[in-house]
């Protein structure tokens, strides 16, 4: 069995996807079965391979009818039938190893069958699938790509302009400058009075938690204590229980049980007296009885273990009897087995000299059939290193792109979050920068205002 990396289709699915996918027009609809299977035909295949190269490298119908460069041919009139075929050849040869199909001919083209027509066709419309969707995922990066570099140029242009306005609105006027220093000095005087009520309130602070925590201790210091005394008071309630006597009735009422519990005592103990007198008359007539008792039991034991003797010898010479009979007849039965057994080593032997000559026979055929199949292993295992080494090469130039893609991804990724915080950050500060602006602007006119009002009391205190 054959290990593919790409699923076989049948006949009626390769005709679907060369409808769909490859062939279109006329050209897909007269596309039938019978002109893939059983016998294919080679114009339908050569018009399917020239459209696949056409739709992955681009190839036009005019580089299959020319005559190679390099090539220096006598009468080159001569080669146009063939060039078709051997320009299709050589782009195939090329391709196909891409689709996973290292094994192509150029009896394919010419003399093509129906297995091999069906699995280089299915390689093609695999790699064709996977064309289209690495093309898809691909379009959308460079889509995503260009908006992201139409953000930053954004982005970018704002940030300049940022700039622009920020050293505007640092840079102050001439005719500013004094206003501002005065403001500056009277911010300054602000902070210092807010820093010292802010010092003067934290000391005060500190000295009252300090003045609390001692409370506390003194009275977690107490509670302590009257824990203690509540469990010392609870000791002295469980002793003083213990020593209170009950109520005059209660005690009138257990006297009275004790008084009945003694007679009832007192009762009893006559009557297992009385039971006692008669037990000791009756055990000093036992040892007599006891004796003849014990003589008459030590001889019915003897009587048993001889019963069980005689029948122990019985059974026994039963059994021997059985025995040597069943002997007798074994022995019999053993000499016409042996007898047997005899006639059947004999023919054994026979058949195992015959089994011999034919195993010695095999043995060399399957040495023969090893070192072909050997030799073909070999040449397998000598494709299958070039094929391996071709997909290696292929798996990491694959690798390389997905790893410079998701750089790309990164750096882009990178660059917008660096955009955005440094627009949130201009931001801020341009919100704050505004704040202090118009409270200055604030603070400005409202002092403008209370020198205008001073010089109009002046000027109006001034003598006509």
């Amino acid at each position: 069995m054959e290990t593919l990396s790409f699923p076989r289709y049948n006949v009626a699915e390769i005709v679907t996807h060369v409808r769909n996918k490859i062939l279109t027009g006329p050209d897909g609809k007269n596309l039938s079965k019978s002109d893939l299977y059983p016998n294919p035909k080679p114009e339908v295949l050569h018009m399917i391979y020239l459209r696949a190269l056409q739709m992955v490298y681009g190839t036009r119908l005019e580089h299959f009818y020319m005559m190679p460069v390099n090539s220096d041919v006598m009468y080159p009139h001569l080669m146009e039938g063939f060039l078709p075929v051997s320009n299709l050849f050589i782009y195939l040869n090329s391709f196909l190893p891409v689709c996973r199909v290292s094994d192509f001919e150029t009896a394919d083209i010419l003399y093509p069958k129906a297995k091999r027509t069906c699995r280089f066709l299915s390689g093609i419309i695999n790699f064709i699938h996977f064309r289209e969707a690495c093309r898809e995922t691909y379009l959308e990066f460079l889509w995503q790509y260009k908006s992201s570099v139409d953000r930053m140029q954004q982005l970018n242009t704002a940030h300049q302009e940022a700039l622009a306005r920020l050293e505007k609105l640092d840079s102050v006027p001439a005719e500013e400058q004094a206003e501002f220093q005065q403001l500056s000095e009277e911010i300054q005087e602000l902070q210092q009075l807010l820093n010292q009520d802010f010092r003067q309130k934290t000391t005060l602070l500190q000295e009252r938690n300090a003045q609390k925590k001692a409370e506390l201790s003194g009275k977690a210091k107490h509670l302590n204590e009257l824990k203690l005394s509540v469990v010392s008071l609870k000791e002295v309630q469980e002793g003083l229980k213990t020593k209170v006597v009950d109520s005059p009735e209660k005690l009138k009422n257990y006297k009275e049980k004790m008084k009945d519990t003694v007679q009832k005592l007192k009762n009893s103990r006559l009557e297992v007296m009385e039971k006692f007198e008669l037990y000791r008359d009756s055990v000093d007539g036992l040892p007599s009885c006891q004796l003849e008792v014990q003589l008459y039991q030590k001889k019915i034991q003897d009587l048993a273990e001889n019963r069980d003797r005689l029948a122990g010898v019985l059974k026994e010479s039963l059994h021997l009897e059985d025995q040597i009979e069943s002997g007798e007849s074994d022995l019999k039965k053993l000499k016409a087995e042996e007898n047997a057994l005899r006639r059947l080593a004999n023919a054994k032997k026979e058949r195992l000299a015959t089994l011999q000559f034919r195993a010695q026979q095999k043995h060399e055929d399957v040495k023969q059939y090893k070192r072909a199949v050997i030799e073909d292993c070999s040449k397998v295992q000598e494709k299958r290193g070039a094929v391996y080494e071709r997909i290696t090469t292929t798996n990491q130039e694959i690798q390389k792109i997905r790893s410079a893609i998701q750089q790309l991804r990164e750096t882009a990724e990178r660059e917008k979050l660096r955009s955005q915080e440094i627009f949130l950050a201009l931001r801020g500060a341009l919100e704050k920068y505004h704040e202090g602006v118009e409270r200055a602007a604030q603070e400005g006119c409202a002092e403008l205002e209370e020198r205008a009002a001073e010089l109009r009391r002046r000027l109006s205190r001034l003598p006509a």
